[in-house]
């Protein structure tokens, strides 16, 4: 049964808990994580990982960590989950009853109601709900079912929303006036509860101005002016690991298409297991070059026939060799071959004018056993064997083209490889080859760095790019591009745009404008804190696709490292790539210079070099090389410098820096010689 599992929803805040079983092992917790995946989805409200916490069915610990939430006046919500029912152990009703302060009954009829719709055993479940100083309090039950059935209630018509400002001190106006709009619920254009919504707007009459769609929206308004904006950002700043888990949660596979075999066929994952079609070889064929014979032929002078004089089908006559090639079918009535090595010639055939001369006779030295040198039928691949699986990858080594040709296939069934549309924003910045004419105030432009060196990656990785250049900061120049994009590629990439600033236009117009939903705004990495990403509703046909958007950082470095960091998982895993796979490769090497440590998770650009001073003998090798991967920092790691990147074939993953804590000395760096994780972007060097 649930204790205590929690994690920070902000709206305010909110958290979720939960018990016995999870607080021994925390992979028995299901039904945290199913709020935090709903509740994460839901316009205005945000999860953040700071806090955590799994405790047992105890109903003092119980009363006293959400006593301590509560009174901590952070919080706008907590939500617990589990510990409800008529247990011996279910006492969370009674630690969280002697708390409330205002009783909600009318929260409880709502999530006791939704349920016995659905199961009347809803009927012994003891929710309570109410106001412990300004928070909200709501228990759920311990079932991931009950879970979602009850937030889908409470979310109905925003009563949660609704609760949440009148207990802030607002009118709740807001949701007055959404009401009075439509008979519809009010809901968010994101997912709930594993369903995802979206509008169709319809516009008549005369072409206006684009307004904002969204009233919830995180981000600021772009159309007002800038002294509105905020001044903090809106958006919580999520780990590493949650980033990554939101975008393994939130892509989709590309649908399947058949493709013939050809080279172009690499970089693709095979949707469909693969079956021989026939033997290979389907016939008897030589291993060597050299002559087919019977292995009853002992050694003496034979006469030479080959294709141009023998038929493959008619038995070979006595006193005769047919001579043959690698790889070539054996004739009937042969069962050996026997190498060039092992013959002399004797005679030959004079070739004419222009003809070389041919062989007449050849000297046969030994005596060959049964099937020596020959590859007998189905000997490499029997037909009906499975040669490829479902989820192979089709890698640029050739190898898998090369098994899919070897065994007969010409077409075969793989996931659709993502097109990118790639786009960069800002007025400062220029093409590289345009031409700088002075400014009045002796400040010239940015070149445009990150859409080259994106585009550079993205096709060396065999993906197709949309280039639509550099977009001004306005408004409809945005929305234009990024609904061309939208509608023409499969992910969105842009860089720039994605701070504090006023002319930072992407995270208000993929809220507002295109009724899209950002599933986090900021990351606690360095470099690369804003990285975005979002997902917007695009209408094809008689569709609606969810569409991803990524939004980078405008500064080169950490345009780069946020692309490898979290645009390659995704890419890969629209590509049908299995989930083992989806980040790139980590290794451990040792570093060579000290790193500064960063109260974020942070991407120190190296060169990885292996030395080789290694002795394939086991009895003679010394321990001195057997030698780790060395990795020699860049240099400076400003996010600005994109020459940090110039030949690095790496990223070493280091920790954040540890909160101080008084009486212990707090480590601010890894000394040159220590281990740490990176993560490879290229080639690995030899010293």
């Amino acid at each position: 049964m649930p204790g205590l599992s929690a994690q920070e929803f902000i709206h305010g805040s909110g958290w979720y808990l939960n018990g016995d079983t999870a607080s021994k092992d925390a992979s028995a917790d299901k039904s945290g994580p199913t709020i935090r995946s709903i509740v994460s989805h839901r316009d205005g409200f945000q999860v953040q990982d700071e806090h955590y916490r799994i405790v047992a069915d105890d109903e003092a610990e119980i009363a006293h960590v959400v006593g301590e939430w509560c009174r901590s006046g952070s919080l706008d919500w907590v939500v617990t989950t589990g510990g409800t029912g008529f247990g011996v152990r279910d006492r969370t009703p009674e630690a969280i009853t002697r708390l409330i302060e205002r009783p909600a009954p009318g929260l409880v009829h709502l999530m006791i109601s939704s349920s016995l719709k659905h199961t009347p055993l809803a009927a012994l479940s003891r929710p309570v709900a109410g106001t412990i100083k300004d928070t909200l309090i709501t228990t759920l039950p311990g079932s991931v079912k009950a879970v979602k059935e009850n937030l889908e209630a409470l979310f109905q018509a925003g009563v949660i929303e609704h609760a949440i400002e009148l207990i802030r001190g607002g009118s709740g106006q807001n949701v007055h006036r959404q009401l009075l709009i439509s008979d519809t619920p009010v809901h968010s254009h994101g997912a709930s509860s594993g369903h995802e919504h979206h509008h169709h707007h319809h516009h008549h009459g005369e072409h206006k101005a684009p307004t904002p769609r969204s009233e919830r929206a995180l981000s600021h308004d772009p159309s007002a002016s800038v002294s509105t904006r905020h001044r903090k950002s809106p958006f919580p700043q999520i780990s590493l690991e949650n980033a990554l888990e939101l975008i393994r949660e939130n892509i989709q596979r590309l649908p399947v298409e058949t493709l013939p075999v050809t080279y172009k066929l690499a970089g693709h994952v095979l949707a469909e297991d693969v079956y021989a079609p026939q033997d290979v070889p389907p016939t008897a064929t030589t291993s060597v070059d050299g002559y087919a014979l019977r292995s009853t032929d002992t050694p003496g002078i034979y006469t030479v026939v080959t294709s141009q004089t023998h038929s493959l089908s008619s038995s070979l006559p006595s006193g005769s060799i047919y001579r043959i090639n690698t790889g070539g079918p054996l004739p009937a009535g042969t069962d050996a071959v026997i190498m060039v090595e092992d013959t002399e010639l004797v005679s030959t055939i004079a070739g004419g004018p222009g003809i070389t001369d041919e062989e007449k006779e050849v000297k046969v030295l030994v005596q060959f056993p049964l099937a020596d040198n020959v590859r007998a039928p189905g000997s490499d691949v029997r037909k009906g064997d499975l040669v490829m699986k479902a989820g192979d990858r089709v890698s640029r080594g050739g190898g898998e083209v090369g098994t899919l040709a070897f065994v007969g296939r010409k077409e075969v069934n793989v996931y659709k490889k993502p097109m990118v549309a790639l786009m960069s924003t800002g007025d400062e910045i220029v093409y590289l080859h345009q031409t700088q004419s002075p400014s009045s105030n002796g400040w010239g432009s940015i070149y445009d760095t990150n859409r080259p060196s994106l585009q550079a990656v993205l096709e060396s990785l065999g993906y197709e790019v949309l280039d639509l250049g550099i977009i001004p900061d306005d408004i409809n120049a945005h929305l234009d591009a990024l609904k061309k994009g939208l509608q023409t590629a499969d992910l969105l990439l842009t860089t720039g745009g994605t701070s504090m600033g006023p002319t930072d236009l992407l995270k208000p117009l993929i809220e507002r404008y295109l009724d899209g939903v950002i599933h986090f705004g900021r990351v606690s990495v360095k470099p690369g804190k804003p990285t975005t990403f979002a997902r917007v509703p695009v209408i094809q046909g008689d569709q609606t696709i969810w569409k991803p958007v990524f939004a980078l950082p405008g500064n080169p470095a950490s345009a780069l490292v946020t692309f490898y960091v979290f645009v390659v998982p995704a890419l890969r895993k629209m590509g049908g790539w299995p989930e083992r796979s989806m980040e790139l490769p980590r290794v451990a090497v040792q570093i060579q210079n000290p790193m500064p440590l960063d109260p974020r998770t942070e991407f120190h650009r190296v060169i990885i070099r292996s030395s080789v001073k290694y002795s394939s003998d086991p009895s003679t090798r010394s321990e001195e090389e057997v030698l780790p991967l060395k990795a020699y920092s860049t240099g400076g790691q400003r996010s600005s410098r994109a020459a940090s990147l110039c030949e690095a074939n790496g990223l070493v993953v280091l920790p954040p820096l540890a909160p101080a804590v008084a009486g212990q000395t707090r480590r601010v760096r890894l000394e040159a010689g220590e281990f740490a994780e990176a993560v490879v972007i290229g080639e690995i060097e030899m010293i």
